[in-house]
């Protein structure tokens, strides 16, 4: 049954990319057993159709781009999917301090609240902290954006 494992992983794949734990889980849920599922897994990897740092990477350009997440978030969802904390941090650091300033800065420019005053500051911090910025890049980007506006 090992090849209707390697084919039940492979059709999984191509409507949906995951990481290997996931596809384990997947395909553990089906009724597959532990070497079924290794051997799947194994075959996939060298195929190239399973790849955990390819997923990292992409995720993580997916998030940043499209729902203008901060590094934190992102690593906190690459953890929930099981990957490894070094395929995550090497992910993270695609991206470097300056480009997660802009982005973030990007961000509030398009929110379109300027921060005149305490509680718009506060309301801005707490906006990118939500989104998953670090508490010293969210401050930068406030005061970035005081000074753009202020220019």
């Amino acid at each position: 049954m090992a090849e209707g494992a390697f084919e039940r992983g492979l059709e999984a794949l191509s409507r949906k990319e995951r990481t290997c734990a996931e596809l384990v889980a997947w395909l553990a849920e089906r009724g597959f057993d532990r070497d079924e599922i290794a051997e799947a897994v194994v075959r996939l990897t060298q195929a190239r159709a399973l790849d955990d740092k390819r997923f990292a990477r992409e995720f993580a350009t997916d998030k940043r781009s499209l729902r203008g997440w901060g590094p934190e978030r992102i690593r906190e969802a690459l953890a929930s999917r099981g990957l490894d904390p070094g395929l995550i941090e090497g992910a993270l650091a695609l991206e470097g301090h300056g480009e997660q300033l802009e982005r973030a800065i990007g961000l509030l420019e398009r929110r379109g609240e300027a921060p005149a005053d305490e509680c718009s500051r506060a309301r801005a911090l707490g906006y990118l902290a939500r989104r998953g910025f670090e508490t010293e890049v969210a401050y930068e980007a406030v005061r970035g954006l005081e000074r753009r506006l202020a220019a």
